[in-house]
């Protein structure tokens, strides 16, 4: 009998710690790397994970003017051209007016302005359910999207993009 009760605990622990696992296998990672465009220095890296029905963005980046700077999704992951526009314009799939992420309207894309330390560092982060990393929901969908970093920053009213200068870094959004 003492057999059976081990057996069954063990039995237990090992679902439960099955079950544990994976959820943590859920999840889903991109980490991408910035290139420096329109003569910049500006390099760093961005990491998207996905669990729960969210995604979390953190960008780290070095090389900037210190002050604030705008980050967005665009709408092509092609960064080939010097001042990054061949990665087109601000990515809309819910075809919105460009503002301030969370406030009235505003594009998928428009993740906001971070700030730029005196050595030039800066990092941003974001959660969101208004995104994710592949799908069949291409107004979710940021894969075959680009990331730009902008030498300004965002004033959250100029359309279409909100006047926040060159374009100073760039990846695209692939695995």
């Amino acid at each position: 009998m003492k057999k059976i009760v081990v057996s069954f605990a063990i039995i237990t622990a090992l679902i439960i710690g099955c079950k544990t696992n994976t959820k943590s296998a859920d999840a889903k990672t991109l980490t991408i790397t910035l290139e420096p465009k329109s003569n910049s220095t500006v390099t760093g890296t961005a990491t998207f994970t996905e669990k729960n029905g969210k995604v979390t963005f953190v960008a780290k980046m070095a090389g900037l003017e210190p002050g604030v700077h705008a980050i967005h999704i665009h709408e092509k992951s092609d960064c080939t051209a010097a001042d990054g526009s061949s990665a087109g314009g601000h990515w809309n799939p819910t075809f919105k007016k460009h503002g301030k992420w969370g406030v009235g309207e505003y594009h998928r894309g428009d993740i906001g302005n971070f700030t730029a330390d005196a050595n030039g560092n800066g990092t941003i982060t974001l959660t969101t359910d208004e995104w994710a990393i592949g799908g069949d929901d291409e107004t979710k969908n940021i894969l075959g999207k680009g990331l730009i970093v902008h030498q300004g920053a965002d004033d959250f009213v100029s359309q279409p993009a909100g006047n926040a200068g060159a374009r100073v870094a760039c990846s695209g959004i692939i695995k």
